[in-house]
């Protein structure tokens, strides 16, 4: 597997939704049939999706979406590293065939890209300082106080999830990605941060004992979310080979094996829910 570290800016939301197959080869197909390496995209991160000392691609999504690529006999691989808001935009701008990383399958999101089959179903969580001091354990206690603030990655499902808490923007802090968060956190400018349990828990980690992690049964059971690998709806073909080597590989011996240094556990599998039913009810 070849595989190639760029950096790039960009801003904008993921979102996907399952197309009909089509009956042309799509932009993928055409790649592979020149003898060109199949272009991933993904952020930095934390558990889900990063790049390691060597700007190889890391993390349990990219791990899965590697392991599928490669029971379908796909090997050359090049992969990005962008911002978490550059993934849609470079999906559909073509700088990618499929963007890994951590995509929630939201509805908003199930208009504008294509979602593979689930890969994990999720919850999230909030990282408050240690000892919890403002009791702030979901939404509704951030928008009790009109004086707390809870901060967020720009595009993710946690704006989303806010504004139909209720959150005003004067309540909400976006920011690029989790190196801001915790910076913010740290230096005061935000009472909680609202995260996937995953991120949460490395953050803690890295905070050396100054934050800890909020029980995710506190947060709605409307915000337990299922991942995809998102494609462009024009490739629709391949992605539907895709789904099919998916049904074959995950909750395996060896998918579990090769993400179980992430945290993923048998626990973490998507169940029997498909990725239609995820967009038209998330």
């Amino acid at each position: 597997m070849t595989c190639k570290l760029l950096k790039t800016l960009g801003s904008a939301v993921a979102a996907t939704v399952i197309s009909t197959v089509a009956a042309v080869a799509g932009p993928i197909d055409d790649r592979i049939a020149a003898g060109e390496p199949i272009r991933i995209g993904f952020s930095n991160i934390p558990i889900w999706g990063f790049p390691d000392e060597n700007g190889d691609a890391k993390g349990f999504v990219n791990e899965i979406a590697l392991g599928i690529l490669a029971e379908m006999g796909h090997t050359e691989v090049e992969t990005t590293v962008t911002e978490w808001g550059g993934l849609i935009p470079g999906l559909k701008a073509n700088r990618y065939d499929m963007i890994t990383g951590g995509l929630y399958i939201l509805n908003s999101r199930c208009e504008n890209i294509a979602f593979s089959e689930p890969i994990g179903s999720m919850g999230d969580a909030f990282l408050v300082p240690a000892g919890n001091p403002k009791n702030i354990n979901n939404y509704k206690d951030v928008l009790s106080n009109d004086a707390s603030v809870l901060i967020m990655y720009s595009g993710a499902n946690t704006v989303e999830a806010s504004r139909k808490e209720g959150l005003e923007d004067s309540q909400m802090m976006q920011v690029p990605g989790p190196t801001e968060t915790l910076a913010a956190m740290k230096a005061g400018r935000a009472d909680a941060a609202a995260l996937t349990y995953f991120e949460a828990l490395y953050l803690a980690d890295q905070s050396e004992g100054a934050f800890e992690v909020t029980d995710p049964a506190a947060l709605p059971e409307w915000t337990k979310n299922w991942v995809g690998i998102g494609f462009r709806d024009e490739d629709s073909e391949f992605m539907a080979k895709f789904n099919a080597a998916l049904a074959g590989y995950i909750g395996t011996e060896g998918m579990l094996n090769a993400v179980s240094e992430y945290g993923y556990t048998a626990s973490h599998l998507p169940g029997d829910k498909s990725a239609e039913w995820v967009c038209g009810n998330r």
